[in-house]
């Protein structure tokens, strides 16, 4: 059966296939063929015509700014990555990492995604360790150098089922796996280390945490629902966002819960999980409902609140509002997209928008310099100028990778689009991967490709930069070292 991309994975799906399946954006995104239309297209014999779907936002080049450069900033040394997005406010602009572009090592780590397992967490790395976990909650401790083992340990607490649906329109429905079945494993979760702990976030309903040098366990603290995001770690604090849209405070030290806040519950949401942003005294925690929230970091008391969010003619699914991607916090500003169609950029005080654009994605976008990078949910590319919005050029990342592949029970063919992930700024090179088992290298200038290697398995995680290197964990559950 053909692998359907951690994008399709959607629970909503289970319940607006029959009803979307005539919507061409819809059709295109169904697994296994679902809804596509292979008869001939009749054209019109005389008249004009005017599409209906012309009068949707679509992201166009500034003419103002075309051919115009653009400042990035120079890359420095990473000697640490201690949580998903690098640090606690999401941003790491650019890195001196994999000047050769060439594989290191590969090492298997545990389990890859399967029916009932998912590859979630993004790697960490300190003091000479990669931190990763697999689809079944075992984390290990890989040497950065060698990638040899050094340590492994299953955070699953012993007797304790796993949580594997959600509901839909209050009906429960499990949700679909990288095979096309239903999940049934605590998959999920992430990690962050600090201060000589490792903190484990885990769809299993834990929050741990383990001594980084042996992996014995200091503390673990129950949840009522799983984790599926990786924790934020920033003073005395953890923070983490559970399934039900509620974000937990945890205090590093005893493991007890200092506060909580809930958002507004959501019950369709994308298969990526996403990080809160701290900055100061400030919490920015993202929500599959499409709401960003600014909370004291003191108490979790709200300050603003902006809800991305865009109902589109032409995509049902954008009725999923799930803000997948890390929201990320740069000179003031807030940078965060939504998968219906909104990314935007907001005051970090007031929560006021400085500008938005019609942008749908999974990913956390990236502000370097002058300009802010992001890859939309259909594969562009596009650099948008940080203080006007206005947009320099876009690059189409699946143009010459686009496929058809057989269809099932005779529903007929599908298209076959990669599913992107990234980028990260490294040694002048803008690094992408993708559902095709890529890491694919592009100039941050013009975003022509410069570089391509092949991971040995699809990657729907944004690499980490550490010690001169790129590492990637990969769905098969291998970490690829890129020297």
């Amino acid at each position: 059966m053909t692998r359907v991309t951690r994008a399709l994975k959607i629970v909503a799906v289970v319940g607006l296939a029959a009803t979307v399946a005539s919507c061409a954006s819809a059709r295109r995104i169904l697994p296994f063929g679902l809804g596509q239309d292979n008869t001939p297209q009749a054209t019109a014999s005389e008249g004009d015509r005017i599409s209906i779907l012309s009068f949707e936002q679509t992201v166009t080049p500034s003419a103002a700014l075309a051919g115009r450069d653009f400042l990035v900033t120079g890359p420095s040394a990473r000697t640490s990555w201690p949580m998903a997005g690098g640090t606690p406010e999401n941003l790491v602009e650019h890195s001196i990492a994999a000047p050769e572009f060439t594989i290191g090592w590969r090492r298997g780590i545990g389990r890859g995604s399967s029916r009932t397992t998912q590859v979630m967490a993004p790697p960490v790395a300190a003091d000479g360790r990669i931190y990763v976990m697999d689809g079944e909650s075992t984390v290990t401790a890989v040497d950065a150098a060698s990638g040899q083992i050094v340590w492994r340990r299953d955070v699953k607490p012993t007797g304790r089922e796993a949580a594997g649906g959600v509901a839909v329109f209050g009906l429960p429905v499990p949700l679909v796996s990288s095979g096309g079945g239903p999940l049934e494993g605590g998959f999920g979760g992430g990690l962050a280390v600090g201060g000589g702990r490792l903190y484990v976030a885990s769809g299993y309903r834990t929050m741990s945490a383990l001594d980084a040098a042996t992996g014995n366990v200091v503390w673990t603290q129950a949840v009522d629902v799983p984790l599926r995001g990786a924790p934020t770690l920033a003073g005395n604090r953890i923070y983490v966002v559970d399934v039900d849209n509620q974000i937990i405070a945890f205090n590093t030290q005893t493991g007890q819960q200092d506060w909580s806040y809930r958002g507004i519950v959501e019950p369709a949401r994308v298969m990526r999980a996403s990080s809160p942003a701290v900055s100061g005294d400030t919490v920015i925690a993202p929500f599959s409902s499409g709401e960003v929230v600014a909370l004291r970091a003191s108490n979790g008391q709200p300050v603003w609140n902006q809800v991305l969010s865009r109902t589109s003619r032409t995509s049902a699914l954008s009725e999923i509002r799930d803000i997948a991607g890390r929201p990320v916090v740069s000179r003031g500003f807030v940078y965060a997209v939504g998968h219906s169609g909104v990314m935007q950029a907001m005051d970090i005080r007031t929560g006021q928008p400085r500008w938005s654009l019609p942008i749908g994605g999974v990913n956390a976008p990236l502000p370097v310099g002058d300009v802010v990078y992001v890859v939309s949910k259909t594969g562009e590319l596009t650099v948008v100028n940080r203080d006007s919005g206005a947009v320099y050029w876009t690059r189409n990342l699946n143009e010459g990778r686009v496929r058809q592949e057989g269809g099932f029970l005779g529903f007929g063919d599908r298209t076959v689009r990669p599913e992107w992930s990234g980028p990260i700024l490294a040694s002048n090179r803008l690094v992408l991967v993708n559902s095709d088992g890529e890491a694919v290298a592009f100039d941050p200038k013009t975003g022509a490709q410069t570089a391509s290697i092949r991971l040995g398995g699809p990657a729907f995680l944004s690499p980490i930069a550490y010690n001169g290197q790129l590492y990637v964990l990969t769905d098969n559950g291998d970490l690829v070292s890129i020297r």
